[in-house]
């Protein structure tokens, strides 16, 4: 019995039902992603069958983009820092370390991507922390001061005590701020690694276990083996929460903060501390919240410019190169709908510098296509079927897609992780776009192209903007 398709012919319509699956597929993908971005129209329709169904069907989920301070509006809070007891360059390193506690704090918090600088004016070092979305200044004002600063200091000798005692006591003003019993240390929160809550075996009472890292280990080592037998004072922002006795000198970077803590209490003091303690202490100076008119107005400037751009691209692949322009057409709004449903969905703060980066992986996504279709006219014209062609154009152009795209990405890692956080958001956009215009020109604009009428479109070849005498002359 003899059958009516060879292994070939087999093979090709199995490789068409796999190219309108995939095509099929993207194609849900992106109404999903666009009813993800605008959820407003699925939910009137929806109402209108609600209506009439005998089931109630649930509206699309609704998740905001998150804007930046200069969109959304929000609060900045200038700090000034306490750098007094920190010698020299050291300053400079305190600082830095500063900043990256209340970055780190402040995302643990959800406000991401704020805005923290650090100020040098003279001896004056200030801390300018911006927030976008959050316009309840006393709420600011908590997420930054509610992390303690924490310093461990050894006790003063008895002549020493009794010394500044009577200096208060007469009124030196240059004592009456020093604490009699004791002194500072170099071991402050800045070395902790982590924190704990713990219950004392004895007094069955909360307290914190913290650990320090390596550096702060061996500090705190020769800390207790100098003060064997004295007590060692603990302090949180400056007031004092617990003074053991050192029994022995302790190694290993294990310390225990004990004090008149109920579990709440020991429980936040533990978060705080694991969120990161201040390696300097700060102090508010100016507070303001911060409108977003002037940004909503760059904002709505950079969606017309961006308007306008896509649709001179529009024209000019339309024009260049006609059906396959169509093609790239339609590939590039469903790359658009994914990328402005994957900054909802990671999610990304979108400052204008973040809108910058998309507009611009705008353009890498077409200069791809623009790589594909003159490799796939040159085969075209070569004399080579348009099936053929289509496939090695593709072949053709990868290697160069592939290439830009990474030393793009390479570009965009080293601006994340080496400067401020507005350029860390243009580079985050641009590297999700980059990733995407990849996928786009590969899966998406392949996938339609596919779609293609092959034998018709040979027979027009203006319709894939070759001309006829083209390929005259080259066959």
């Amino acid at each position: 019995m003899s059958s009516n398709y060879s292994p070939d012919k087999i093979f090709k319509l199995d490789a068409v039902k796999k190219t309108r699956f995939v095509a099929l597929a993207i194609f849900l993908i992106a109404i999903i992603a666009a009813f993800f971005i605008y959820p407003l129209v699925w939910d009137k329709v929806i109402s209108k069958v609600n209506i009439i169904s005998p089931v109630t069907l649930p509206n699309f989920v609704k998740v905001p983009f998150k804007l930046g301070l200069d969109l959304a509006g929000g609060t900045r809070l200038i700090y000034l820092a306490d750098v007094s007891s920190i010698v020299g360059q050291d300053s400079a390193s305190a600082m830095s370390g500063l900043r990256d506690v209340i970055e780190r704090r402040v995302n643990l918090f959800g406000v991401s991507e704020p805005v923290i600088e650090v100020e040098h004016s003279g001896s004056d070092w200030r801390l300018i922390v911006e927030l976008a979305g959050i316009k309840d200044i006393s709420q600011a004002i908590t997420l930054i001061g509610e992390t303690p600063f924490l310093e461990f200091k050894e006790q003063r000798d008895d002549t020493e005590t009794q010394t500044i005692l009577k200096e208060q006591k007469a009124g030196n003003e240059n004592y009456l701020a020093q604490d009699a019993y004791f002194k500072a240390t170099n071991l402050s929160g800045k070395y902790i690694k982590s924190a704990k809550v713990e219950f004392n075996q004895t007094t069955y009472q909360p307290e914190v276990s913290v650990q320090f890292n390596d550096e702060g280990a061996q500090i705190f080592e020769e800390l207790t083996k100098r003060n064997v037998e004295k007590q060692l004072g603990i302090y949180l922002d400056g007031l004092p929460i617990s003074a053991p006795v050192v029994r022995e000198a302790i190694s290993g970077g294990s310390a225990v903060i004990s004090g008149k803590f109920n579990i709440n209490e020991a429980k936040k003091l533990a978060e705080r501390l694991n969120a990161g303690a201040l390696p300097v202490p700060i102090k508010l100076v100016s507070q303001d919240s911060v409108g977003a008119s002037l940004g909503q107005d760059s904002l709505n400037k950079s969606i017309a410019a961006g308007l306008i751009g896509f649709l001179a691209v529009v024209i000019f692949m339309i024009a260049f190169y006609r059906f396959p322009g169509v093609v790239a057409v339609f590939a590039l709004v469903i790359y658009s709908v994914l990328v402005l449903a994957l900054f909802k969905l990671v999610p990304v703060t979108l400052t204008l510098a973040g809108v910058a980066g998309f507009i611009l992986s705008i353009g890498m996504a077409v200069d791809a296509n623009i790589l594909i279709f003159e490799r796939m006219k040159e085969e075209f014209r070569a004399g080579k079927g348009l099936g053929s062609a289509i496939d090695d154009g593709f072949a053709r152009a990868w290697p160069s897609i592939r290439d830009s795209n990474i030393s793009t990405l390479i570009t965009t890692a080293v601006l994340y992780y080496f400067t401020t956080s507005v350029v860390k958001g243009f580079a985050l956009t641009l590297s999700i776009g980059v990733v995407a215009s990849m996928f786009s020109a590969i899966f998406v604009t392949r996938s339609f192209l596919k779609f293609l009428p092959v034998n018709s479109l040979e027979k027009m070849p203006w319709l894939m903007g070759v001309a006829r005498k083209q390929l005259t002359i080259n066959n």
